[in-house]
């Protein structure tokens, strides 16, 4: 009887460590998962694409800074992202590692609009930015073939004078006689009107299509007063 009370004591034992050592694993497997999410959340996430001859690279990365010159939390895109203002409160600096961006001022694209191409932008007066509230981004998707091509229209409809481009122009009036733009034809590439001369105030981004009246691009007014074409 002594011997049989003493094997079921070790039996109990063991069972007891066992139960202690699934409790251990599932608090590790939990802390992982937490360490991961965390890490998601403060550092963002990103893809590598493959590449011809073997490496890596990413075709379409951009980087927004919590600082100045690209100090404290970061957070990195390689896709379209409706709201990353929960991981970033603020954000004064910007690299873009690939591809071109638009990046908004509210969530879901809405609000101010600034296009930005492969580079550094260490403060956010760099990208021309009215604050450092930036909420949303998307990549600019270019054609492969390079080519840009713009037709412009005084009165809406497609109506008055056209006027067609395919290069950079820093003042409507200078080279077209007109103040406003009224409606407009992107054929080729990715085009961004400014609402002042050289490349400066409000921006819109316009892709390839038909755009009837200013609404359609996301002004509320004609006011148009210099236009490029956006090169990676």
């Amino acid at each position: 009887m002594e011997e049989d009370r003493e094997l079921l004591n070790k039996r109990v034992e063991v069972a007891r460590n066992s139960v202690t050592v699934a409790r251990d694993s599932v608090a590790m497997a939990k802390g992982t998962v937490e360490e991961e999410r965390q890490m998601r959340r403060t550092w963002g996430t990103s893809t590598l694409q493959p590449a011809s001859g073997g490496n890596q690279t990413k075709d379409y990365v951009i980087t927004f800074y919590e600082d100045k010159h690209f100090q404290g939390r970061r957070y990195e895109c390689d896709s379209d992202c409706p709201d990353f203002h929960t991981y970033l409160s603020r954000c004064n600096s910007i690299r873009v590692e690939g591809g071109a961006w638009v990046v908004y001022e509210r969530p879901n694209f809405a609000g101010n609009m600034y296009v930005l191409t492969h580079g550094e932008y260490p403060e956010y007066q760099r990208w021309m930015g009215l604050n450092d509230r930036l909420s949303s981004c998307k990549a600019i998707h270019l054609s492969s073939g390079g080519q840009h091509r713009i037709q412009i229209f005084e009165k809406g409809d497609f109506g008055g004078q056209m006027y067609e481009s395919t290069e950079d122009c820093p003042s409507v009036m200078d080279e077209f006689h007109i103040r406003e733009i009224h409606a407009c034809k992107v054929l080729e590439g990715a085009w961004v009107f400014y609402e002042h001369p050289n490349f400066r105030g409000r921006q819109y981004l316009l892709e390839k299509g038909e755009y009837r009246k200013p609404v359609d691009w996301g002004a509320v007014s004609p006011t148009v007063q210099s236009f490029r074409c956006i090169v990676e």
